[in-house]
């Protein structure tokens, strides 16, 4: 249905005249007329008849004019709701993240975003690591927060994330800056699991094979804060990424090094170039990528641990 012809109606219904009609919505009035008819040829029904100068609804016309109003109104509803969309006032945006990265990151993040966009709605998707390739592959997801050292997408990086051995204040190792990786593999470890693809757990056996040690590991689990726990009351060194939340005072975490060099990756939010990005994804990139490097997550360990180099593609 031609929503010209639409408004058309109503402006003439409402005014009672064809010319005013024109007048209001600036159209001549033999298009008008024309767009009348077509309305009428198309609805099967006569809308108005002439009493003189003036034109008045037909019965059909009354019962229809309701319904055109509300039509009108609800196009221009969506008329507004596209344009909202397009210029990044309004959506739904989601974004896939590991559960720790929600805490770590989302949780300072979301509420200022909130208040500055209110019109837009932020889903969390919880998956592991492993699993945003085929939230993109599905179209699930809009951004993830990934290692970039896995990252096929493209993206933007957000904060060094480093690897830590966490472990009580009065172990041989309690009072280092930093430890070397041989000094930890002859203790007992508790690490993260790989089956929970953390990129913490890769980066740690990668640099094991490189040293060529064999680490003696205890337990593995899916929670660094189970770890944590376990280190806590002495069952071993707890190997956790240095976003993991460390409150008990009987504990010191410090950065894991190897020959040097600091143990980790960078964090970085990717999307599928595949799909559309909308405004409000750009505006919520940017404004993440900023408070990620204003408030980077586990920045007290940032002072101690050696630097980790960029990646280079797709970040660069």
């Amino acid at each position: 249905m031609n929503l010209r012809a639409l408004r058309m109606f109503v402006a003439t219904a409402d005014s009672g005249s064809l010319g005013r009609a024109c007048v209001q919505l600036n159209v001549s009035q033999p298009a008008a007329s024309r767009q009348i008819h077509t309305l009428e040829t198309e609805l099967g029904v006569p809308l108005f008849h002439r009493a003189g100068r003036q034109l008045q609804l037909t019965s059909a016309g009354h019962d229809l004019l309701r319904r055109s109003r509300r039509l009108l109104a609800d196009a221009d509803l969506l008329t507004e709701e596209a344009r909202a969309l397009k210029e990044g006032r309004k959506g739904t945006l989601k974004i896939s993240a590991t559960p720790q990265m929600m805490s770590a990151l989302l949780t300072s993040f979301l509420p200022r975003h909130q208040r500055r966009h209110p019109g837009i709605e932020i889903q969390l998707i919880e998956r592991s690591a492993r699993q945003w390739n085929e939230l993109f592959e599905r179209g699930e997801t809009d951004l993830a927060l990934v290692p970039a050292s896995g990252a096929h997408y493209p993206g933007r990086l957000l904060f060094p994330l480093h690897v830590l051995a966490a472990l009580p204040k009065a172990h041989r190792l309690g009072r280092r800056d930093v430890i070397d990786i041989t000094e930890v593999v002859e203790e007992p470890l508790l690490l993260l699991s790989r089956a929970f693809g953390s990129g913490t757990r890769a980066c740690f056996d990668a640099a094991c094979e490189i040293a060529q040690v064999v680490p003696r590991v205890l337990l593995e689990s899916s929670a660094a804060h189970t770890l944590i726990g376990m280190a806590a009351v002495g069952y071993g060194i707890a190997i956790v990424p240095s976003i993991a939340t460390i409150e008990d005072q009987s504990l010191r975490a410090a950065p894991l090094v190897m020959r040097g060099s600091s143990i980790g990756h960078w964090e970085a939010v990717c999307w599928n170039p595949r799909r559309l990005a909308t405004a409000y994804q750009e505006t919520c990139v940017n404004e993440l990528v900023a408070h990620a490097k204003h408030a980077p997550p586990g920045h007290r360990f940032l002072r101690r641990a050696p630097t980790l180099p960029k990646p280079g593609k797709p970040f660069d």
